[in-house]
């Protein structure tokens, strides 16, 4: 392996790295005020769930973005280089976004069966009315 493509691999893994964590600090700091609202009788089970994720988004990114770190294509330039980078760069944040909007669509479902005991009982129907008859019949 040539010292340019190793020393390009060696910017990919920091870059990519480098993302990750700055992505997994900003969900976790901000994560961590939706996820009290989601469990609001156990601010712990919040905390732990926080962490557990902060966990799995490290796991599978960083082993995502490994993953596809090798290329197959010759870079013969700079140029070459940064758009393999970009692309790379560009199909794991895309991948980070579907991963991100899976977790908040099943924490926001959490979140809504938690509310269902604070919503009010259903009303009770005010007018009895036989089955089958029209409204405009039964006085």
């Amino acid at each position: 392996m040539s010292e340019v493509l190793a020393r390009r691999r060696r910017r990919q893994r920091r870059a990519r790295v480098a993302l990750t964590v700055f992505l997994a600090r900003t969900l976790f700091k901000n994560g961590e005020v939706f996820l009290e609202e989601v469990f609001p009788d156990n601010p712990r089970m919040a905390g732990a769930v926080n962490r557990l994720l902060v966990i799995g988004f490290y796991l599978l990114n960083l082993g995502y973005a490994f993953l596809t770190l090798e290329t197959r294509e010759h870079v013969g330039s700079a140029l070459a280089a940064i758009e393999v980078l970009s692309s790379k760069l560009g199909v794991l944040l895309v991948s980070l976004g579907i991963v991100h909007f899976v977790n908040m669509l099943g924490l926001h479902r959490v979140r809504r069966r938690g509310q269902l005991h604070l919503a009010p009982p259903p009303v009770a129907p005010q007018v009895h009315r036989p089955f089958g008859v029209p409204a405009h019949e039964h006085g």
